[in-house]
């Protein structure tokens, strides 16, 4: 059984730091590509950022270009998403998934799992 468990969120001031974790329980979790959406009260989830199967490929959303970088430990199943200067729009619940040999899309019915979300409040 697969599971996704993201972690890292909290309440952080404008300007901040925060580094989410989503740790996954695949056996070739080298042959996913991952990829991080997030959902804000009243709105629908959205494309964040996604990191190809082969980890050579990498694409943001322009919201979050230059702010955000998202990077991967296949020895430890987890993916990762660096998220510099916040602003209180990046508030959300963000989700991380997993894609079978995937290339790292926007599209969210591309992705075969998801985990259970993980809050990120940035205050002004």
């Amino acid at each position: 059984q697969v599971q996704l468990v993201e972690s890292g969120g909290g309440l952080v001031q404008a300007g901040g730091s925060l580094r989410l974790s989503c740790a996954a329980s695949i056996r070739t979790f080298s042959s996913y590509a991952m990829g991080w959406f997030r959902q804000a009260p009243g709105k629908e989830r959205e494309f964040v950022a996604a990191l190809s199967w082969s980890g050579g490929s990498t694409y943001y959303t322009d919201s979050v270009k230059g702010r955000f970088t998202i990077s991967r430990n296949n020895a430890k199943n987890t993916v990762y998403l660096q998220m510099n200067s916040l602003k209180p729009e990046d508030t959300a619940v963000y989700y991380c998934a997993a894609d079978y040999l995937g290339v790292g899309s926007a599209l969210r019915y591309q992705y075969d799992y998801w985990g259970q979300g993980t809050q990120v409040t940035v205050s002004s």
